[in-house]
């Protein structure tokens, strides 16, 4: 439960209190508060320093059982991602403490140099995404996540942002979602598993749903996808999520990849590359997530998510290098190598999306390439489009979120990589080297004249070690940059 209180310090009861400090500059306006961080500065082991922390029991001041006050450096250096981890890691300090609830201060916003709602929302986030834990497989709970976090703020603030609560907490669940489809394991997640989690909580929103089954995807001739799909037992599905509101002016298409498990298929993945391949369908959950939380939040928009969803494996009837094949759109493909299977699967659904939906702006959000992670590292995705404005619109909606983005180019001489001598296209460049560049271009030869953009989540879609607000595994990246970014579009 959430919830914003403007009341007096001296009147409030808690279990626990946080408090954001700076080791430089005061950043609040409330007398006690003031005082109890001049009090924690007189300690050895307390000056605001980013990472420092120190816990008060009991003060006759504040009816607070504990006040936890927490370091987040110089005030320069401050921004809205400091408070989104500071109120994560609180969050999570509170839950392993095994305590039932926290009452989280705000800063002021004019001492902290940002407008209203931008620290609202941040602490808000960061303590949304902050109490989650992935833990349904394990027979023992070792934590709960916190059952009530309150904020802390003046009456100003209550009474002009209020309204945000719901908003912000209703993305955060969908990220939560997200992240919960990508750290389930492939075995409880194949693509007919897959489609009915994400068909029974989009039918309960008023979501339109409509899932292809093999024999309508074989009929329509998906066949690109199919091929992705061959080696597995497992039958291929495509879902398709619509968010109709009335009076809707225009279309915007998102498509996620849905790999429930990539092995490669015939180029089979090494060991170290395999056991993190249940989360090649993060482009697919967040697609997923955000058209379940844009119906929630009566988005004005119309917004369709086309998702293809696949599991690569090898087997007798798995695609072998060297196949080719008629994709949706017409356009044949030689499959030279069958771990670049992403790819396949969504030129068809793109191809279905430009032909069934005419869409104003189409995106495509997908683990697609390790050479992107090469490139930009595993916290930050790469933008590929040829329309500037698009992708700048992406990369400020990512540096809000910090769901941070980069402009990557898309040059037409290397086109010249993807040319087959006896297919239209074939599915990977002649070289080694530029393979997120060549990966995008691929896709852009099946979207015609549509506004297009590609996000490659390969590196930040997955964490080996958690942070301050997200734990190890799937991130949700993406749900929450999308709904920043549709409200623009």
């Amino acid at each position: 439960m959430l919830g914003l209180k403007s009341i007096d310090l001296k009147k409030v009861k808690t279990e626990t209190l946080a408090i954001p400090v700076c080791e430089d500059k005061n950043i609040h306006d409330d007398k006690i508060i003031s005082s109890l961080i001049t009090r924690a500065k007189k300690l050895e082991e307390f000056k605001g320093d980013s990472g420092e922390e120190v816990i008060f029991y009991s003060l006759p001041e504040i009816k607070a059982n504990r006040i936890i006050l927490m370091g987040l450096g110089k005030l320069e250096k401050l921004n809205a991602e400091s408070l989104r981890a500071f109120a994560g890691k609180a969050v999570k300090k509170c839950i392993n403490m095994k305590l039932p609830e926290v009452l989280i201060v705000l800063p002021s916003a004019k001492k902290i140099k940002m407008e209203m709602p931008l620290p609202l929302e941040a602490i808000i986030e960061g303590a949304c995404l902050g109490n989650h834990l992935f833990d349904k497989y394990k027979e023992e709970k070792k934590h709960v996540s916190l059952e009530k976090i309150d904020f802390l703020v003046t009456s100003d603030v209550a009474k002009s942002f209020g309204s945000i609560l719901k908003s912000i907490s209703t993305i955060c669940e969908g990220t939560i979602f997200a992240r919960d489809l990508i750290n389930t394991p492939s075995n409880d997640k194949k693509p007919e598993q897959f489609t009915k989690i994400i068909a029974d909580i989009a039918k309960k929103e008023n979501l339109k749903v409509k899932i292809f089954d093999e024999k309508e995807l074989k009929s329509k001739k998906f066949e690109a996808l199919l091929a992705a799909a061959a080696g597995s037992q497992s039958k291929p599905r495509m879902i398709v999520l619509e968010h109709n509101p009335e009076d809707a002016k225009k279309t915007i298409v998102l498509v996620g990849k849905g790999v429930t498990f990539d092995s490669g298929g015939i180029n089979l993945k090494p060991t170290g590359s395999l056991e993190e391949m249940k989360s090649d369908m993060s482009g697919a959950a967040a697609v997923a997530a955000t058209l379940i939380a844009l119906a929630k939040l009566k988005h004005k928009i119309r917004v369709v998510g086309v998702i293809p969803v696949v599991e690569n494996m090898p087997s007798g009837d798995a695609s072998r290098p060297g196949d080719i094949v008629r994709s949706y759109s017409g356009k044949t493909v030689e499959i030279l190598n069958t771990d670049a299977e992403g790819r396949l699967i969504l030129i068809d659904a793109i191809s279905y999306a430009v032909k069934k939906y005419k869409p104003e702006t189409l995106i495509d959000i997908a683990t697609l390439t390790g050479s992107c992670v090469v490139a930009l590292g595993e916290k930050i995705a790469g933008v590929f489009s040829s329309d500037d404005e698009l992708a700048q619109s992406i990369i400020r909606s990512g540096e809000k979120t910090y769901e941070r983005c980069w402009h990557m180019p898309m040059p037409d001489d290397y086109k010249e990589e993807l040319k087959s001598d006896f297919a239209d296209i074939k599915n990977i460049g002649s070289s080694r080297w530029g393979g997120a560049i060549t990966g995008a271009l691929f896709l852009s030869e099946f979207v015609g004249d549509t506004r297009w953009a590609h996000i490659d989540i390969a590196g930040p879609s997955y964490m080996k070690k958690g942070n301050a607000y997200c734990g190890v595994g799937g991130t949700g990246f993406g749900v929450r940059l999308f709904c920043d970014l549709l409200k623009k579009l």
